[in-house]
């Protein structure tokens, strides 16, 4: 759409509109100067990017990607947003999420939060990992509970921490209709994650009982964090969701419940990534589909998801931790921008254990910043129009609803649990995304990309696992896992020996010849914790061999121009090995080399190598 500005004169009047076949031509040319010689939709290709769910980003996006009619905020189909106001009026619940079981503690840590930013409390009771049932009081002194709602997380305990929740709100005068939260009730969720079997009787009646006594609390948490922390893709995670979501759906009107008392009753949690752009499609998606059983259900004025968005714990690492804080921060800008009702931002230091008053306090400050200085809020689905979002939630939600209606053909989620169909399945797909993660196609900032090995790690309390000696359940995965693993090795080399695992980097010529391989081979071995030793910067055949000697290294790379190698690799590579180097790398594409045993460069598996490397020099 065209706006004329008020006094007649257009800023682009001067200029003709450019069309499809020109930007293509304009492609074609810049691939052709990088070495690609492509031409027609194939430019357009070369510069697109495969998703998962066989989804596709292309670079350009016109008014010709079209996608079906969104409505508007709080109207079926609810793509733009669950209210029409969206969250505008007073920005996004800032759910602060706590795992401590020492009640003083936690009361110290809740009253802090709740002074300085966040508007909600996420508690884990009972169980191994949460503060016991009757000291919730304890836990909750000094918190106004008609102001700031209460989430329970209690898979083991839901009945007696539902109960003395109830009962604080009696002894402490809150009105029941000013009563709000979620009782967290998810017992196909816990199954998931433990293997033991779901029994749905404790959370049916307690959607009861908040149904007809509780407006404002709701029972059920549809939790698809259990399938994405296994792995699974966004479509994935969303396809669950619904069958989870459809599953308590049958049990609750089968209970007798209507279809709009029962979906009162769900709230839905989904997993927000620093990808944005997929999470502001995955939470407009997912209100769409939900909309869209409410309406095969018969009340399509009841499917307004109630949506509830933490920041991965995925993609997440132990290694420079900081690092952390810039992709919550992206992963609460897609959740905030994808009209998330309630948003949970994991303290940076999640993965190392129990996070510091520090950590809680810049993560909840993650969503003041964007909803109080970059206003973020104030615009109701600023996404909505773009052609990009609009066809990514589309294509999105259509991956999604045909791995729904799979999981409905293999007997719904309860079946496909037990049958083993969805563990196949999202390990499957991690399979796939941990070649990326080798090879460095999914790169991993401070890990796999830029590490720091000398860095002085982070440490924490321990946090207790609240399913540690489950019989079962779903594995959960990190994308930082492979090279978690290499890097331990090389801290425990450490410890025993006083140094860690090093490769001599031989530079060849001059700088301007061997500065970007340097580069790429100091980022290489580093990811896996071998400290690179380049000294002196450049060496020849003559003064190889000492300098590799010097050096105390195991293992030498190459590096330099392709014309250099031709000149001296043989004759460096030859000289290494007389040194007592146990293998010998060359950063570049493969070749013909003497005494050149291996060959790193972009998109090698890096975990391979350094594992390789890492046991040839007897690591650990």
């Amino acid at each position: 759409m065209t706006v004329q500005p008020a006094d007649g004169l257009s800023p682009a009047a001067a200029f003709p509109d450019p069309s499809h076949d020109q930007w293509q031509s304009l492609v074609e040319g810049v691939l052709r100067k990088s070495g690609k010689e492509v031409s027609g939709s194939a430019a357009e290709e070369a510069l697109s990017t495969t998703l998962e769910d066989g989804l596709t980003t292309r670079p350009l996006y016109t008014a010709h990607d079209t996608s079906p009619d969104t409505g508007f905020p709080g109207f079926a189909p609810f793509t733009r947003g669950s209210r029409a106001e969206g969250n505008a009026a007073g920005g996004w619940d800032v759910r602060q999420r706590h795992a401590l079981s020492d009640p003083a503690r936690l009361n110290e840590a809740v009253l802090g939060d709740l002074e300085n930013g966040a508007t909600s409390l996420w508690l884990t009771v009972g169980g191994p990992a949460g503060v016991p049932v009757d000291a919730l009081g304890r836990a909750l002194e000094g918190v106004y509970l008609d102001l700031a709602p209460i989430v329970l997380d209690a898979p083991a305990d839901l009945d007696a921490a539902a109960t003395e929740l109830l009962r604080l709100y009696g002894e402490r005068g809150v009105a029941r209709g000013e009563a709000r939260g979620t009782l967290g009730a998810d017992p196909l969720g816990h199954e998931a994650r433990t293997g033991i079997e779901a029994d749905l009787t404790a959370a049916v009646r307690w959607a009861k009982v908040c149904g007809q006594e509780y407006p404002g609390l709701r029972a059920i948490a549809v939790d698809a964090l259990p399938y994405h922390e296994a792995g699974g893709s966004a479509a994935e995670e969303l396809g669950l969701s619904l069958a989870t979501g459809v599953a308590y759906l049958r049990a609750l009107t089968g209970a007798g419940l209507g279809v709009e008392a029962a979906c009162a009753q769900l709230e839905f949690r989904y997993a927000a990534t620093a990808d944005q752009f997929l999470t502001i499609a995955k939470l407009r998606a997912a209100r769409r589909l939900w909309a869209r059983v409410a309406e095969a259900s018969g009340a399509p004025g009841a499917g307004a998801q109630r949506q509830h968005a933490v920041t991965s714990a995925v993609m997440m690492t132990r290694r420079d931790p900081w690092v952390n804080m810039l992709r919550t921060t992206l992963a609460t800008l897609g959740a905030g921008v994808g009209g998330a009702d309630s948003v949970t931002v994991l303290p940076f230091d999640h993965a190392l254990g129990l996070p510091d008053a520090f950590a809680r306090r810049i993560a909840r400050n993650t969503s003041t910043i964007l909803m109080e200085e970059s206003h973020l809020a104030r615009v109701i689905d600023p996404a909505g129009g773009s052609w990009y979002v609009e066809r990514l939630t589309d294509e999105l939600a259509a991956a999604a609803w045909a791995f729904f209606q799979e999981t409905e053909r293999a007997g719904g989620l309860p079946a496909a649990l037990r049958s083993g169909t969805v563990a196949e399945r999202l390990a499957a797909t991690w399979a796939a995304r941990s070649a990326k993660l080798a090879r460095r196609k999914e790169p991993v900032t401070g890990v796999s990309e830029f590490p720091m090995p000398a860095e002085r790690p982070v440490e924490r309390e321990p946090a207790p696992d609240p399913y540690a000696g489950a019989p079962g359940g779903l594995p959960r995965v990190r994308r930082d896992e492979a090279f978690e693993a290499l890097r331990a090795r090389s801290d425990a080399h450490l410890a025993a020996t006083g140094a860690r695992p090093k490769v001599f980097i031989a530079a060849l010529g001059p700088a301007a010849a061997h500065t970007a391989r340097v580069s790429f081979a100091v980022n290489l071995f580093g990811a896996g914790g071998i400290e690179a030793v380049h000294e002196p910067v450049s060496v020849d055949a003559a003064t190889a061999a000492g300098a590799f000697t010097a050096s105390g290294a195991g293992v030498a790379c190459l590096c330099s121009s392709d014309a250099l190698y031709a000149e001296q690799a043989a004759g460096v590579a030859g000289a290494l090995k007389s040194a007592g180097a146990a293998r010998v790398f060359l950063a570049g594409r493969p070749g013909e080399y003497a005494d050149v045993d291996a060959y790193v460069f972009a998109g090698c598996d890096a975990v391979a190598v350094l594992t390789s490397v890492l046991d040839r020099m007897g690591v650990a």
